[in-house]
């Protein structure tokens, strides 16, 4: 069954007077539906590229028009599989340099790797900064991501960084809803990590928060040990920036549920699902997941409790700014 795709209400408008004749947009393979729905509400013409592998494995990159002196932007979000988009993107930026592009944008949306984003343990990598050096010595000049897992990778990099946040667009969906209205609605946020999002989540909805006390064994495996806050008889909305496996958004939704919550829904920017993540969701005592489409949402992904929210006109008008050297900051001037 087909998840439902929500419209987002009073989307953001191009400037028809800017002047994106230099803009190039390219699209990897990872969502290329994101990069078209970019390229119609920017108003320009996607750029031809052809993706081939070798019998081997190994990628082909041809650009098929100019990039001479062109503003290109790369849309490339590095979700399963990881490594493959990520080598792709490596390549794309190399093919892009030699062909004196002007500038090198990658607009990469989720950004795989951004877990390990710290050492916790002897011998351990930190891969969220091999990630960056790897992109910055492949040529890009600019990222745009939304969301970073955490907000730190952006000090891993020497090139501008310009991180968006989806938190706006979940809010007009359940303002758009009557949740602002509604006097039973707190925020939850799944880890205390998460507290400056539920929080900015809650301003908009005025309404109240609660914070999940939990601890990860192991990767994938959470317990929860205390809720902050009150539930009982509440609409819990349980915000975090991704949803990977969904082991610890039905736990934190099972310990809500214990706790007197009337009703939980989750949502996220990054709906990775990976695995068996679409029936245990379906099948939990979750009303509603909401996620964006930063990543693909293939029919694998899709479940009937799912409803999916567009993030083209913000990546659309981000770039557009970047382009045209407005402020990107502005956009969320009401969040965080």
């Amino acid at each position: 069954m087909d998840s439902q795709v929500a419209q987002r209400p009073g989307g953001l408008l191009t400037d028809s007077t800017a002047n994106l004749d230099h803009l190039r947009l390219f699209s990897g393979s990872a969502n290329p539906q994101l990069a078209a729905k970019v390229a119609e509400y920017l108003k320009v013409k996607e750029g031809s590229i052809s993706l081939k592998r070798f019998a081997d494995g190994e990628v082909r990159v041809d650009i098929n028009e100019s990039a001479r002196g062109g503003d290109v932007f790369l849309v490339q979000p590095t979700s399963t599989p990881v490594n493959e988009h990520l080598m792709e993107v490596l390549i794309l930026l190399d093919a892009f340099r030699r062909a004196s592009a002007r500038r090198i944008t990658v607009v990469m949306p989720y950004y795989g790797y951004a877990r390990q984003d710290k050492k916790l343990r002897a011998r351990e990598p930190v891969t969220a900064r091999l990630v960056a050096d790897l992109l910055e010595t492949a040529g890009a000049d600019r990222i745009v991501s939304i969301d970073l897992h955490a907000e730190q990778i952006q000090g891993f990099f020497r090139i501008p960084v310009d991180h968006l946040y989806a938190g706006p667009i979940l809010a007009e969906h359940f303002v758009s809803l009557g949740f602002r209205e509604m006097d039973d609605v707190v925020v939850v946020s799944p880890d205390a990590g998460g507290v400056p999002r539920a929080r900015a989540l809650a301003d908009l909805l005025k309404s109240e928060i609660a914070i999940i006390a939990k601890r990860r064994p192991e990767p994938n495996q959470v317990t929860v040990t205390e809720i902050i806050g009150d539930v009982k008889g509440k609409t819990c909305v349980m915000i975090d920036d991704m949803i990977d496996t969904g082991g610890s958004i039905v736990v934190g939704a099972e310990a809500l549920m214990e706790r007197g919550a009337k009703e939980v829904i989750a949502c996220c920017t990054h709906g990775l699902f990976s695995g068996g993540a679409p029936p245990r969701l379906q099948n939990s005592c979750l009303s509603k997941v909401v996620a964006t489409d930063t990543i693909p949402m293939t029919k694998g992904r899709q479940f009937d409790k799912l409803t999916v929210l567009p993030v083209a006109p913000l990546l659309g008008e981000a770039i557009r700014r970047i382009h045209t050297d407005e402020s990107v900051s502005t956009l969320f001037k009401d969040w965080r």
